[in-house]
This record gives structure tokens, C-alpha cells and sequence, in this order.
């Protein structure tokens, strides 16, 4: 299950794997496996809308059960579809890395984890690194 506690943990060592990694400030934010945030942090620094952006991207991960990457790719190839989804999701899906799924050792879906701030590539491995800390899998598609 994911806890309010080990959320604690994820954003903890998303933030300290970006600190270790020189990456730009962060803002992390934990949902649960119905789309409910747990928990958010943002680092000083950080810009006004991060929190927004870092929500959208793990919205839409836990919302259509794929790390942000393979929304990524799919509005690449399927603009429309993304498009369509987004307008359902009444705009808070952000289809760009840093969306990554929290999986247990079943493979069950218990949540996502959005981190914005630096450039996806960078933002999707801050979020496996807590992910993978909290002893959860990560799937970031």
C-alpha cells in the first residue's frame, strides 16, 4: 500500500538523487492509485507552476495506467487520442516523462509519482530513484 509514510520516503529521495545529480529544483508530488495526492513537495527555487505540472504528469500515468513516457510516445503517434484524453481529464494530464507508475511486487498499480523541474529524462529518474528507495517497482513506460 501506499502510505502517506512511504510517499514521505519517495519524495525524500527524489529530492536527494536531484540534489547528487546537480539537477534543477524539484517538485515531486505521490498519488494514490485513484488519482488522490498524498503528498507534495517543492524545492526552494522552484517555479509557481511545478506543482501543477508535476500532478499532471502523475495524473496521467495512474489515470491511464502507463508511465509518462508511453503517453509521450503515444501523443507523438496519436496526437488526437492524447488530445481527447486530456480534454477528459479536464486538463491535468501532462504527457511528458517524469509521470512514473508505483508498482507492487505484484505488479498492481497503488499509485504514480510526478517530478518536474529539470528536463524529463532528469525528472523521470529522480522519481525511480524514490520510487525504488520506498522498495516499491517503478514503470515509467
Amino acid at each position: 500500500m501506499l502510505t502517506l509514510e512511504k510517499a514521505r520516503i519517495i519524495i525524500a529521495e527524489a529530492m536527494k538523487a536531484g540534489i547528487a545529480k546537480g539537477f534543477k529544483p524539484l517538485t515531486v508530488a505521490v498519488l494514490d492509485q485513484g488519482g488522490a495526492l498524498i503528498a507534495l513537495e517543492r524545492s526552494d527555487g522552484s517555479s509557481r507552476m511545478r506543482p501543477d505540472i508535476a500532478i499532471g504528469k502523475a495524473n496521467g500515468a495512474v489515470g491511464l495506467g502507463m508511465g509518462s513516457r508511453a503517453l509521450n510516445k503515444r501523443a507523438e503517434e496519436q496526437a488526437y487520442f492524447i488530445q481527447a484524453m486530456n480534454a477528459l481529464a479536464k486538463g491535468v494530464l501532462v504527457p511528458v516523462p517524469g509521470g512514473v507508475l508505483v508498482k507492487g511486487q505484484d505488479g498492481e498499480i497503488l499509485g504514480a509519482v510526478g517530478v518536474t523541474g529539470d528536463t524529463s529524462d532528469n525528472d523521470e529518474a529522480a522519481a525511480i530513484a524514490g520510487i525504488e528507495a520506498a522498495g516499491f517497482a517503478a514503470d515509467g513506460g
